[in-house]
């Protein structure tokens, strides 16, 4: 959806949600609407200014996700999941440090499902 795709793109860029807003001279939380798929339908006009504000085609912007089978859906999640990591700057050495955490989880559910 476009408001997940000027997210991603806004994060990869290191602009707030302020910023972005300010620069593009639209309200915060519109903005907010729109990447969170509250408003689904922004203008032209306003998706201009985003994609100008972000230097990106507007193409970009309004691409949509690939249709997939549920477990399709899944890998794909995790595959951006992991891209999202990625551009904010984890590095693959990092997620050791998570390894704790993860072991818990694990444990967490297991037990849960008993």
């Amino acid at each position: 959806m476009i408001g997940n795709n000027i997210h991603n793109i806004r994060k990869s860029k290191g602009l707030s949600l302020s910023g972005l807003a300010k620069k593009a001279n639209i309200s915060k939380s519109y903005l907010s609407n729109i990447e969170r798929n509250v408003n689904k339908n922004p203008s032209i006009q306003m998706i201009n200014k985003i994609a100008s504000v972000l230097d990106v085609e507007i193409n970009a912007l309004l691409k949509q996700e690939p249709s997939l089978e549920p477990s399709q859906r899944l890998e794909y999640e995790w595959i951006q999941f992991v891209n999202e990591l990625k551009e904010s700057g984890v590095q693959k050495d990092q997620l050791q440090e998570y390894k704790g955490l993860i072991e818990f989880i694990k444990w967490r559910n297991h037990y849960r499902k008993e």
